[in-house]
């Protein structure tokens, strides 16, 4: 999945645990500019280190997981969590088309390239 929108608050690297570590950030996504959705995505482990370029204000790219987890806690009673873990971060604007296919190589004439389907294996 992925979102556009601007970045708002960045949070610090936490270290959870000892082999844990974990980073918040927070985006405003405006579909509808009247009612902006502000949401709040997760870095964890070597990804925290994806946001030290960037700068509240910045319109960014986030492309994300949706994570769920049920828990039971000790009364016995079933919880479930809910995260959107970030996985990539690029400026906003950078999203275009992809590079066109590079030519057949020179080796291949134009006829043995026009009759690639007649290959026999």
């Amino acid at each position: 999945m992925e979102i556009q929108g601007r970045l708002l608050e960045v949070g610090e690297t936490v270290d959870v645990s000892d082999r844990f570590r974990k980073r918040e950030f927070v985006v405003e996504y405006a579909d509808n500019p009247q009612y902006p959705e502000y949401l709040k995505f997760e870095l964890v482990q070597d990804k925290c280190t994806m946001l030290d370029d960037y700068n509240p204000g910045s319109d960014v790219v986030v492309h994300f997981d949706l994570k769920g987890r049920k828990w039971t806690d000790p009364q016995g009673q079933v919880k479930y969590f809910n995260s959107l873990q970030a996985w990539r971060l690029a400026p906003a604007g950078n999203t275009g088309p992809p590079p066109p296919m590079p030519p057949p190589p020179d080796d291949m004439g134009v006829e043995e390239f026009e009759n690639i389907d007649d290959l026999k294996f």
